[in-house]
């Protein structure tokens, strides 16, 4: 049996769940899934389509939200009871932090970012390292293999559309220590600007890096963001100069995207950027410079002032509505 751990926002199922999910059906039939906190109860009907069979929540008043080491030491608890062959999770910050945990409570080595895994001894698997440039061969010598998946390499499908395909769900009581819950969180303040369009959910994604100028800069992006059903996102930069909020920032250390469509203005292509957006359908680039490494990346470039091309964009999709 392989566990997956799915994420959620409180109640909410995490997209990239489901191609975890989708991943995890490629190595085994049986398939049961673990999620954190009371609120995530609300996902058995989700979890079910995608092949598990069954759900475990597990309780402790200490989660009430996103509390890793807690996580951590919750899915050791469960992970000694079930004794799975292999616990999954999609390689989000999130799923990648709190498989550490449970990593280090098991004294257990954890594969990240795997595009492919095969049980056995030892597990083979196949992880994408330097920011997807390299996929390297590797064996995990452990009884329980502890792996994240790179979720965009798995397109989600679901296997029940039956109304009763809901996830049967069993409760777990976490025992914790006081050390556990250190870290959690305590509040959440501000809301996304996208009209409840997520970064990840997103099927286009209009991009802004540090040719917008400053946060004033980022009018016709939104604007051509909302007009053709998208989010806005942006480059590490923007976010370090305090312009867009972290939860837009696509990147190695922001969200990692697939839209069908990405329009990145104004972003040079930096590395750590890029790793966030490459596996996008098509990526269209606005730059001035006609040299940047995003054309290299881009299947359509133009090379122009952002502030002169997006108004012009944005007239097109306008008259072609």
């Amino acid at each position: 049996m392989i566990l997956v751990l799915v994420d959620h926002d409180r109640g909410t199922l995490d997209p990239l769940s489901t191609r975890a999910l989708t991943a995890a059906r490629g190595i085994d039939s049986d398939i049961q899934a673990v999620v954190i906190g009371a609120a995530g109860s609300a996902v058995a009907a989700e979890v079910g389509k995608f092949g598990a069979k069954v759900l475990h929540v597990v309780n402790n008043a200490e989660i009430s939200d996103y509390a890793p080491m807690a996580s951590g030491r919750a899915l050791a608890g469960l992970v000694d009871s079930l004794k799975p062959s292999a616990v999954i999770a999609a390689g989000s910050p999130r799923g990648n932090e709190q498989l550490a945990h449970l990593a280090a409570f098991k004294d257990l080595p954890m594969a990240a970012e795997c595009t492919s895994i095969t049980l056995g001894s030892p597990h083979k698997v196949v992880r994408a390292r330097w920011a997807g440039n390299l996929l390297e061969d590797a064996n995990v010598h452990s009884d329980l293999l502890i792996a994240s998946v790179m979720a965009l390499a798995f397109e989600p499908e679901i296997v029940n559309q039956e109304a009763g395909a809901t996830a049967e769900v069993k409760e777990f009581s976490a025992a914790l220590s006081p050390e556990d819950t250190v870290v959690k969180v305590l509040d959440r303040v501000g809301e996304s600007s996208t009209g409840g369009v997520t970064l990840t959910d997103a099927k286009v994604i209009v991009s802004g890096g540090r040719g917008v100028g400053g946060p004033e800069g980022f009018g016709n992006i939104e604007e051509l963001a909302s007009l053709l059903g998208g989010a806005v996102g942006c480059s590490r930069v923007v976010t370090a100069s305090g312009w867009r909020p972290h939860s837009e920032q696509v990147g190695q250390t922001g969200s990692k995207v697939a839209p069908n469509l990405y329009l990145a203005c104004g972003i040079s292509g930096a590395m750590q950027h890029i790793a966030g957006m490459k596996n996008s359908k098509t990526i269209i680039a606005i730059n001035t410079d006609p040299e940047a490494t995003i054309f290299r990346y881009a299947d359509y470039g133009i090379v122009g002032d952002l502030h002169q091309v997006l108004p012009k964009l944005i007239e097109a999709v306008k008259a072609a509505k």
